[in-house]
């Protein structure tokens, strides 16, 4: 009887402390929000450029083809072709990548997700606070730790523009802020911009047809409003002389 109430406590205790660690994560990652918006299309040709050069070496969209990514943010394809292409791949392709993945397994013990739906699947303010909360952590491969993504694999590819964190922990070791150590060639305001503008982008792509659901849905808003009227005064026609 003792033994069973002594076990239930310890389940108790535990279940509280990973309450309280869970209810501070999350308090902690409240102070990173985006404010994306796909209308924004320059936000959107720098995120496509940012993503471009920083992940898209190990990250995949492959459910996005690039000359679709041209059209929808108004980028002409020369230039597309130009700046965004690498790798002998075609405009009409899909975003892969050439990493193999046992090269993946073998460099980061596992095989970078593809990123094509991880803004619906998890939010745009998970992106935005996973690449801005790195923090040094010489117990990881990489040299890295992410309070958003505990013990990830992937390292600080944007560093050298953020800068270097180091973490503050509280009297249970749990993660309650970040502290800079070290400025990278970008100020916070920049670098948060630089992030959102990914998280934004992201978002697009996670679903490019909304796009063009938000513009058509104007139009049919406007012709569902006027058929209105054109049916009510119909209405009144025909039934004006029924008492």
């Amino acid at each position: 009887m003792i033994k069973n109430i002594l076990v239930v406590f310890i389940v108790f205790l535990a279940t509280v402390n990973l309450a309280y660690s869970a209810a501070q994560k999350n308090e902690l990652l409240l102070e990173y929000k985006s404010t994306t918006s796909i209308n924004n299309k320059a936000s959107l040709q720098r995120g496509a450029k940012y993503f471009v050069n920083y992940c898209s070496g190990c990250h995949s969209l492959k459910y996005m083809r690039m000359s679709t990514l041209a059209e929808d943010l108004d980028i002409d394809e020369a230039i597309f072709s130009k700046n965004l292409l690498f790798n002998n791949k075609k405009i009409g392709e899909t975003m892969t990548i050439s990493m193999k993945e046992k090269d993946a397994i073998e460099w980061f013990n596992a095989v970078p997700p593809d990123l094509s739906l991880t803004a619906r699947s998890k939010g745009a303010d998970y992106i935005f606070s996973k690449l801005n909360t790195y923090y040094e952590d010489d117990l990881t491969a990489t040299g890295y730790n992410n309070i958003a993504l505990p013990n990830t694999s992937m390292p600080n590819v944007l560093a050298n523009l953020q800068g270097e964190q180091k973490v503050i922990i509280d009297s249970n070791s749990y993660p309650i802020g970040l502290e800079k150590v070290s400025n990278g060639s970008l100020s916070d305001v920049e670098y948060k911009q630089l992030t959102n503008d990914i998280t934004n982008f992201l978002v697009y792509v996670s679903e490019p047809a909304k796009l063009k659901r938000y513009s058509i849905g104007i139009w049919v808003l406007m012709f569902i409003f006027i058929f209105t009227i054109i049916a009510y005064f119909t209405k009144k026609e025909f039934w004006k002389d029924v008492k």
